[in-house]
């Protein structure tokens, strides 16, 4: 595969596909601009290059008709006050509109395309769609890993159809750092998985077994493999019908010497709130009209523990629902732990991602992965088909 730096973009048409699906108020305007920030080392070497810069994404699931709210116009002020150059906005992704802009461009300009998704073909990778996308420029560069592990024809079919195709900067960090952690990692390696359920995660678990030296889990997951214990779990979120299964990884887990740790005390309340009145008790005694929210105090040393033994981790998922005060305390600790480290960190996901952002620490990870499907398809052994069609 071949990345930006290896190009000589001089005088080119350089079609690039971000991910500047962000989040937008109810008049439209742009309220986080991480992902656009994250496409500018790209967009910026292609301009230092002398290149001209055709930026593309998707916004939203319009499902193939052309819907203002999902409109990228809003975009194009953003992306032209961080870059501190006017970027016109094209409202169509292909066609005589697009080419015509595409061939008054000089070097050093920036377009940004309308939505991809405003047709039917960008979903469905469709071949005609691709060559329509492939006439605008004179290579190809992927910058969205977030949607790379969906094949659609801007990042997938496309290749067929240009010259010249490589990856940009957030997606060769996206997947050297994860070789790094999970390809040759320095161990221990130590992998910490949260989130709500056990089947969203299954294969996850099961691969992550064949790598790591010792695994973490917490949230309301956790609940499902401690029921399997035969453990009562009150009001507290279990999926019953992977009783089965949570026991088979764990035995997965003893024959392959993965240390498999679990919570030994939690915070209940009677539901999930603001002002709940909550108690901390161990996981041997959940009463019935209760339920886990958090992690408890005595868990959140022994998972520390491991965490500072750890020279790589890997975190996917938070360990109680964060979101609410009295059942942050889990996650936001763990943060402060993995920090204290020093170990390499790759974390991925989107709740995980905006904990630790809320702990003012994300500068203090190693990584944070920009993709939360395409994460998790990686930590499942996957291989993402828009990586793959680099090749």
């Amino acid at each position: 595969m071949k990345y930006l730096d290896q190009l000589d973009v001089g005088g080119k048409k350089v079609l690039v596909r971000v991910d500047f699906n962000v989040p937008m108020d109810k008049a439209g305007n742009v309220t986080d601009d991480t992902r656009v920030r994250a496409s500018l080392a790209t967009i910026n070497y292609i301009l230092a290059g002398g290149g001209k810069a055709i930026v593309m994404s998707h916004l939203g699931r319009p499902k193939g008709k052309r819907v203002d709210e999902f409109s990228l116009k809003p975009v194009a002020p953003v992306l032209s006050a961080l870059l501190k150059k006017e970027v016109p906005f094209i409202d169509d992704c292909i066609g005589e509109k697009v080419l015509h802009a595409a061939a008054e461009m000089k070097a050093g300009d920036v377009i940004l395309l309308e939505n991809l998704r405003f047709h039917p073909g960008e979903d469905k990778n469709d071949e005609a769609f691709a060559q329509e996308l492939a006439k605008i420029g004179d290579m190809y560069i992927n910058d969205a890993f977030a949607v790379s592990h969906r094949a659609a024809a801007s990042n997938t079919a496309i290749t067929r159809f240009m010259p010249v195709c490589a990856a940009g900067f957030l997606l060769k960090n996206e997947i050297e750092y994860f070789n790094q952690a999970m390809g040759n990692p320095v161990r221990p390696l130590v992998a910490i998985i949260g989130g709500a359920k056990v089947s969203d995660k299954i294969t996850v678990l099961e691969n992550l077994i064949d790598k790591v030296d010792k695994l973490i889990v917490g949230g309301g997951m956790a609940f499902t493999f401690l029921k399997a214990q035969g453990f009562n779990v009150g009001k507290s979120l279990c999926e019953t019908e992977m009783l089965d299964l949570a026991r088979k990884i764990m035995d997965k887990a003893k024959s392959k010497n993965v240390l498999f740790l679990l919570p030994v005390d939690v915070v209940i309340a009677k539901a999930p709130a603001a002002d709940a009145e909550t108690s901390v008790v161990g996981v041997k005694d959940i009463p019935d009209d209760e339920m886990g929210l958090d992690i408890g105090p005595a868990t959140i040393a022994a998972f520390t523990d491991v965490v500072q033994s750890a020279k790589t981790i890997v975190w996917n998922g938070p360990l109680g629902m964060f979101e609410l005060a009295p059942f942050s305390s889990g996650t936001f600790k763990l943060v402060d732990a993995v920090v204290a480290s020093g170990a390499l960190t790759i974390v991925g996901g989107g709740d995980t991602d905006t904990a630790i952002h809320k702990t003012g620490k994300s500068s203090q990870i190693s990584y944070i992965s920009t993709g939360g499907g395409a994460f998790l398809e990686l930590l499942e052994g996957k291989t993402l088909p828009a990586v793959a069609a680099l090749g």
